[in-house]
């Protein structure tokens, strides 16, 4: 039966599906104390013409989780082939036909006070019905935090830790605050690292510039897509260094990629317009291409795709 509401939703959790309701953990839980979790984020687009809904790049994520948690030393045992037929099960048993966003989280599970983690972890997977996470059909005002990215000596940043996000909370809040869309960090030597939950580029010329990730920033996967499909449709040059905060403010465009914002583009940055102060036509065009890509409209870009309904989603999960 399709779920009415976010309670009856059936998730993966303690290795079997259960509504969401009863998927629930201890409040001495190692990773709600301390932070000891790492998690995922995949987008599903539904395409009506195909009658089809595809996981973007599903397996590339898993990978990406599996090595990430391993720095917390938590194993996800699955393999990611295994995780992606899990998560597309978990789509089709909860009859979801529309766009989701799909939550893999594993956790240190040990119930008790310590900071000093143990051999214990779990972990689940969550799929939702999702739209906009950020509104970006005008354009976004983005300001530069106050709160620098934390380094990667301190916190690994190229993997998504639960305690590390505290400082994309405190970013984010504080961008709301002043009247911004979004915050963009910059790194403690005051180089430009990223947004608070989405890596940023920048348009000089017919050069596309992003930060490396030696600049304290996600190694993200919407980031990798748009380099290749700038780099393929557009014939741009893409060069990933560092960037200077004045950059933001004489570059002809500036945008934000990520799994949730998608490619969102920035029109002011810090109360300055970017270029014409309007939506450009690089950041567009990237756009459209991308979300055509992850609606398996473009079949050169199928091979970013995890069909849930259709005979291969049937074939892989059988």
């Amino acid at each position: 039966m399709k779920a009415d509401t976010n309670q009856d939703i059936i998730v993966f959790f303690d290795n079997r599906l259960v509504p969401l309701r009863d998927a629930k953990v201890g409040i001495l839980t190692h990773a709600f104390n301390y932070g000891t979790g790492v998690f995922e984020g995949i987008r599903g687009y539904r395409d009506e013409n195909q009658r089809e809904l595809f996981l973007v790049r599903p397996q590339e994520h898993y990978e990406r989780w599996k090595r990430n948690c391993s720095i917390l030393r938590i194993d996800v045992r699955p393999k990611p082939s295994v995780l992606c037929r899990i998560t597309s099960a978990l789509v089709r048993r909860n009859q979801f036909h529309t766009n989701v966003y799909v939550r893999p989280l594993a956790y240190k599970s040990a119930e008790r006070i310590g900071v000093s983690p143990d051999g214990a972890s779990a972990f689940a997977i969550t799929a939702l019905p999702f739209g906009d996470y950020i509104d970006s059909r005008a354009g976004l005002h983005a300001g530069v935090s106050s709160w620098r990215r934390i380094a990667d000596t301190a916190v690994p940043c190229r993997a998504k830790i639960c305690g590390a996000y505290v400082n994309s909370a405190l970013a984010s809040d504080e961008a709301r605050r002043e009247g911004y869309d979004e915050a963009i960090f910059l790194t403690e030597d005051g180089h430009v690292a990223e947004g608070a939950s989405c890596n940023i580029f920048l348009l000089r010329g017919e050069r596309l510039i992003t930060p490396a990730v030696s600049e304290g920033i996600l190694e993200g996967i919407t980031r990798a897509s748009v380099i290749e499909l700038a780099q393929r449709e557009l014939h741009l040059d893409v060069v990933e260094r560092r960037v200077d905060r004045s950059e933001l403010y004489v570059s002809d465009e500036v945008f934000f990629t990520g799994t949730a914002v998608e490619l969102a583009p920035i029109v002011r940055v810090d109360h300055r317009p970017v270029g014409s102060g309007k939506i450009g036509p690089v950041a567009a065009e990237l756009r459209r291409l991308y979300l055509e890509a992850a609606r398996g409209a473009n079949p050169t870009y199928k091979k970013w795709l995890f069909p849930v309904y259709g005979p291969v989603a049937a074939g892989k999960a059988a």
